[in-house]
This record gives structure tokens, C-alpha cells and sequence, in this order.
């Protein structure tokens, strides 16, 4: 059974609920994907899948290996994006297209995607540090402070949180629940707040454990 697939992040709104609540969900447009070729692992028991749709845009910027693999196989759209599942019991055939419709309503999904960067920033923001003094003549409203040790180790420990690059990571977000899919416009309505810009590539996995 494949248990992810990408997706693409739309934006964000919001809808009601049977019982009239407003709740505010994010919108993941999953287009058709194609197995391109499937290895297996005896160790591992884990299946190679290709991924996404390739706009045509793109397509210029591909490695000519790459291209005529595709042409070979006579797949023009796709772009060899590789992600191992772990099969269980579904034998997965070759140049077989996957949808939207691993999914189901009410399912639980864990969503990786790159976070926003929001370039250097100080402590107070990166860490939600509450600040020094603001009045009584302090001039360190927003400063880190003491940050060293004393005597003994005499440095800076590793770790210690200091102002820097915030955000441009890869971050995951757990137990997200599908609330609704509209299968003709292959989009999936996630609850909550999923990571990125709208048009962000994201990973659309099954939970393991749901919440």
C-alpha cells in the first residue's frame, strides 16, 4: 500500500463543520503521480516510487539522461523524484498512476514541507524570549545578555540559543486531520496550518499513530 505521495499547497480558507463551526483548513492540490520503476529491498522490504507532475516550464532544466529515460518509457510530464514505501500485501506495478485517492475523509496525515525564512532575527523572535528590563534606565531591551559561562568551561556551551537564521527548514507537522475531499478538483482540506508559501511542495504521509 503506498502510504505517501506530494502535493502541492494552495492556500488557505475555511468551512463549516455539520454543527455550524468555522474551522480553518488548508488546501493541498494532489495531482496524478507515476511509478516509474520498482526495486526492491530484501533487507529492507521498501519499494522505489517516482513522483510528481513536471511543468512543462521545467522541463528545460532536466539532465538529458534523465530525459531520455523518459522518453523512452514514452512519460513526457513527470519528473523522477524518488521516495521509498514500504509495501504491504498491493503489488505495484510499473508505470502505474496514484491519486488523490489514497486518501480518505477523516484520516489522519503527517505534512513536511519547508518553512518560511524570515532571514536573521534576533532572540526575542526565533526564541520567544520575554526581553530584559524596559524601564529604569536599561538599554538591553531586546538583547541576549550574559550568554558565557563562568570559570569552568569558560565558553559558550554548544546549543546555547542565540539570534541567527530563522525558518527555511524542512519541519513536519503531525496528526493532521482531512476534513474533505473534492476528488474532481484533486484537492485535499486539511484542518490547521501546514509549513511554506502557497505553491510549496509538500509530503503527504499516513499517520502512524492518529491522534
Amino acid at each position: 500500500m503506498i502510504r505517501e505521495i506530494f502535493g502541492k499547497k494552495v492556500g488557505i480558507t475555511q468551512i463549516f463543520d455539520e454543527e455550524g463551526n468555522q474551522v480553518a483548513v488548508t488546501l493541498v492540490e494532489v495531482e496524478p503521480v507515476c511509478i516509474l520503476e520498482e526495486v526492491v529491498y530484501p533487507q529492507k522490504k521498501k519499494v522505489k516510487i517516482g513522483c510528481f507532475r513536471l511543468p512543462q516550464s521545467k522541463k528545460k532544466k532536466m539532465k538529458r539522461p534523465i530525459l531520455g529515460y523518459f522518453n523512452k518509457l514514452g512519460i513526457k510530464d513527470y519528473y523522477t523524484l524518488v521516495r521509498e514505501v514500504e509495501p504491504q500485501g498491493e503489488e505495484i506495478t510499473p508505470r502505474k498512476e496514484v491519486g488523490i485517492e489514497i486518501f480518505s475523509e477523516g484520516e489522519c496525515i503527517d505534512v513536511r514541507a519547508k518553512t518560511k525564512g524570515k532571514g536573521f532575527q534576533g532572540g526575542m523572535r526565533r526564541h520567544n524570549w520575554s526581553g530584559q528590563p524596559k524601564a529604569h534606565g536599561s538599554t538591553t531591551h531586546r538583547r541576549i545578555g550574559s550568554a558565557g559561562a563562568s570559570t569552568f568551561p569558560g565558553r559558550i556551551v554548544k546549543g546555547h540559543r542565540m539570534p541567527g537564521h530563522m525558518g527555511d527548514k524542512f519541519c513536519t507537522i503531525k496528526n493532521l486531520k482531512i476534513l474533505k475531499i473534492d476528488r474532481e478538483k484533486q484537492l485535499l482540506f486539511i484542518k490547521g496550518a501546514i509549513p511554506g508559501y502557497r505553491g510549496t511542495i509538500v509530503k503527504l504521509r499516513k499517520a502512524k499513530h492518529e491522534a
